[in-house]
C-alpha cells in the first residue's frame, strides 16, 4: 500500500477499527465465512461504523471522490431540461436514491421549481441526511419544504426515480473461474487477518449468471451483481407512472466481462486514491464496482418496463444542450466560466467521466420526447 496516504485521524481509526471487530465477529459465528457481498455490505452500511452510515464527508474535494452534482451546477441544470416534460405527465414527484451532499437536489428543486410537487430523497445514511437538509437549505430555500426523507422506498412511485452513482454501491458477489470450476469468493480470517476465501461457488441462480456472463478463459474475476437485479425489480414494482434514470460508471456485458478484464472491476477510494486492497481501512475507504447496464436493462424489461435509452454522459448532456446552458450562466472570460469550461470538460470529456460513465432509462405509462436520448443512443449494445 502507498505509505504516502494520509492517516485517518484517531477518531476514525478507531471507528474503523470498531467495525472491524464487529465483521469478525460475524465471520466467526458463520463457520468463518462470510459472501463477499456481505462483507461489502457492512464496510459500506453497518449501522454507526459503515462507510455512508458513519460521520466522515465522503463526497467533495475534502472527501473521497467527486460526483458530477458537486463539480458544477450545470450536470443537474441540463438533466432538468429532461425532467421537465417527464414531470408534467406524473404527479410531479422526483425520487432521488442517495443524495450524497444534496448539490443535485438543490439544483433540481431551484431549475423545476414550477414542476416538482414533492422532492422524495431515499438515505439510509443520517449523517448524509442531515448534511443534505442543510445544503438544500442554505442553496435552495424557497423550495426546502417539498423535501421528503425516506430511509426506505416507498409503496408506490409515481414520478422520475434518479439514481446518480448509486448501483455502484451495491454489495457485488465475487466469483472466480479457475480450473474448469466456478467459485464464490468470501472473506475469512486468518489468525488476526481478513482474507479473501474461496469456496466452490453453488447457488443456481449465480451459477447461470456466471455461466451467461464469464468468457471461457481462466483464471477470470468477476463480480456478479444480484442486489442490484433485485432493486431493479422491487422499483419496477412500485413504479405505477413515470421513469427511472440511472447514472453510473459502467458497461453493457461484452464490455464488462471483456477476457482482457480478467480482475474485475472492483476498486476503493480513500482521498481520491485508488486501493486495490477491500480490506484497507475497512469503513473509511469506498468500495465500488461498475454497473453490468445489461444486466439492469434486462431486470426493468423482465418486470415490464419499457426500456427507453442507453447512452454515455457526454451524448446525454450534449443532447441536453448543456454548453448552451454554460454560455447563458456564465460570462465569458470570467472567473465563473473558467471554473464552468473546466467542469464541463471533466463532464463530458471521453477520458474524463463523459464516455466511462452512462445514462440508462427505464419507463412505464410514460411518452415524451427523451432529448437525452436523441444521439448516440447505444441500446444496440446491450
Amino acid at each position: 500500500m502507498d505509505l504516502q496516504l494520509p492517516p485517518p485521524s484517531a477518531t476514525a481509526a478507531a471507528a474503523s477499527r470498531a467495525l472491524q471487530t464487529l465483521i469478525a465477529e460475524e465471520i466467526r459465528r458463520q463457520g468463518n465465512w462470510i459472501p463477499f457481498s456481505r462483507f461489502m455490505e457492512l464496510a459500506l452500511y453497518a449501522p454507526q461504523y459503515g462507510y455512508y452510515t458513519g460521520g466522515a464527508h465522503k463526497i467533495g474535494s475534502g472527501g473521497d471522490f467527486i460526483t458530477a452534482p458537486t463539480l458544477s451546477p450545470l450536470f443537474g441544470q441540463t438533466l432538468a431540461r429532461q425532467l421537465k416534460p417527464l414531470l408534467a405527465q406524473t404527479e410531479g414527484n422526483l425520487y432521488e436514491l442517495g443524495a450524497g451532499t444534496g448539490a443535485l437536489a438543490a439544483t433540481l428543486l431551484n431549475s423545476l421549481s414550477d414542476g416538482i410537487k414533492h422532492y422524495y430523497i431515499i438515505e439510509v445514511s443520517p449523517e448524509l441526511a442531515e448534511r443534505q437538509r442543510i445544503h438544500i437549505a442554505e442553496n435552495a430555500p424557497e423550495n426546502a419544504d417539498k423535501v421528503i426523507h425516506l430511509s426506505q422506498l416507498p409503496d408506490t412511485l409515481n414520478g422520475i426515480l434518479i439514481g446518480n452513482e448509486v448501483l455502484d454501491a451495491i454489495p457485488c458477489e465475487l466469483v472466480r473461474r479457475q480450473q474448469g470450476q466456478f467459485w464464490q469468493i468470501g472473506v475469512g480470517m486468518t489468525k488476526q487477518t481478513f482474507t479473501q476465501t474461496p469456496r466452490p461457488l453453488t447457488s443456481p441462480a449465480l451459477l447461470q449468471a456466471a455461466r451467461n456472463y464469464f468468457p471461457g478463459c481462466e483464471p477470470y474475476t468477476s463480480e456478479l451483481h444480484p442486489a442490484q437485479h433485485a432493486l431493479i425489480h422491487t422499483l419496477a414494482g412500485k413504479l405505477a407512472c413515470g421513469a427511472l434514470i440511472f447514472i453510473d460508471y459502467g458497461f453493457d456485458a461484452a464490455q464488462y466481462y471483456h477476457p482482457q478484464r480478467h480482475m474485475g472491476t472492483l476498486i476503493g477510494h480513500y482521498r481520491h486514491h485508488t486501493v486495490h486492497d477491500p480490506f484497507f481501512h475497512i469503513g473509511l475507504t469506498d468500495l465500488t464496482a461498475h454497473v453490468n447496464f445489461t444486466d439492469i436493462a434486462q431486470a426493468g424489461t423482465d418486470a415490464g418496463l419499457d426500456l427507453i435509452g442507453y447512452t454515455s454522459q457526454a451524448h446525454f448532456l450534449l443532447n441536453l444542450g448543456i454548453t448552451d446552458i454554460m454560455a447563458q450562466t456564465a460570462q465569458p472570460q470570467s472567473a465563473d466560466y473558467i471554473h464552468q469550461s473546466a467542469a464541463l470538460h471533466q463532464l463530458i470529456d471521453q477520458h474524463e467521466m463523459g464516455e466511462l460513465f452512462k445514462v440508462m432509462a427505464l419507463g412505464r405509462n410514460i411518452d415524451v420526447d427523451w432529448q437525452g436520448f436523441s444521439f448516440g443512443d447505444i441500446c444496440h449494445k446491450l
